[in-house]
């Protein structure tokens, strides 16, 4: 988490800091000169060129490995195992199968959106996969094609968000609770901080730019190139890193295999079944949060956690009601 050392009173964030707890004493924080980049979207070819060839390190690394007699040595030693490998896979993918007919959030006789309330749903939603309540009133999945395509791109954005939602939450909460003290704690005024074109302290390290000290150009390519490429390599399914010996039992979405599945929680095909249904849901809840987190900013101009904690301490004056009509 980037974090940088304003040139504004901190008498305001203080006092919401006493208000969660009489614990918390805020402690004075050393000063640090912000550096202003040249523009927020302007980077030098340096820069640039810097930040394509760290996008073809992990690229050329692969294909030099596969090219080498390293590359060769793993895939014999998959071909060795391959076999053995599918058929495992294919025996998985049964007991998954048998798993969803018994399970009651697959099916026909599934939980539905609208409950027990008569309802006429799509017939194309047939509950086959994990979070399907017979919602889809737009009738986007009429076409399997791009029924398919848009589930992949709900797992996608499902995933990103629950991630992003953790890396606003946490630091608010540690600066809360004074476990871990930030210069600023509050998500949307970090990013505020770096478009005015300051340099960001990582952890609050004096000097530990990372890409804190680059522009927003030049941040905002590293970003896309590090969530372009796990998701390419789970985009290209089970082959895609057979050149390098690594076998993926799974499928577009659920790859599997020591590098997606590390913590082996596809082991039971039973409780496999349940979690997917559990990851769309949380997934679901977190991409709906981020629209509260958006909204809460543009009306308080606090974190999330802090609106919280004023809402909990004082329901009746803090809430939407009283933020619109202030």
């Amino acid at each position: 988490m980037a974090l940088f050392h304003e040139k504004l009173p901190l008498s305001s964030t203080c006092s919401s800091f006493r208000s969660l707890t009489r614990r918390h004493v805020s402690k004075p924080r050393s000063r640090i000169a912000i550096t202003k980049s040249r523009s927020i979207c302007r980077a030098s070819w340096q820069e640039l060129a810097g930040v394509l060839v760290f996008s073809a390190i992990p690229f050329t690394a692969v294909k030099a490995i596969a090219n080498s007699s390293f590359g060769e040595s793993l895939r014999r030693g998959l071909q060795e195992r391959k076999k053995e490998a599918v058929e495992n896979s294919t025996r998985f993918k049964a007991k998954a199968q048998k798993a969803r007919n018994d399970s009651k959030w697959y099916g026909e006789e599934r939980p539905r959106w609208f409950g027990p309330i008569p309802y006429d749903y799509p017939s194309y939603l047939t509950g086959e996969f994990p979070g399907d309540y017979g919602f889809d009133i737009a009738g986007l999945g009429k076409d399997r094609l791009n029924f398919d395509k848009y589930f992949n791109f709900e797992i996608l954005h499902a995933r990103w968000a629950m991630l992003a939602a953790l890396g606003a939450l946490i630091p608010e909460v540690f600066d809360l609770t004074g476990a871990f003290h930030f210069v600023e704690p509050v998500w949307w005024r970090v990013g505020y901080s770096k478009l005015q074109g300051e340099t960001l302290d990582y952890l609050g390290i004096p000097g530990l730019h990372v890409a804190g000290s680059q522009g927003v150009i030049v941040i905002a390519i590293c970003q896309a190139l590090l969530m372009v490429g796990p998701e390419y390599a789970r985009y290209c399914g089970i082959e895609a890193l057979e050149p390098l010996g690594i076998y993926l039992p799974g499928d577009i979405n659920y790859p599997g295999g020591t590098l997606f599945d590390p913590l082996n929680l596809s082991e039971d095909p039973v409780a496999f079944e349940d979690l997917k249904v559990k990851e769309i849901k949380n997934g679901r809840l977190a991409m709906v949060a981020w629209l509260g987190f958006y909204a809460q900013a543009a009306l308080t101009g606090k974190g999330p956690v802090q609106n919280l904690v004023e809402h909990v301490s004082d329901p009746l004056h803090n809430n939407l009601l009283a933020t619109l009509y202030r």
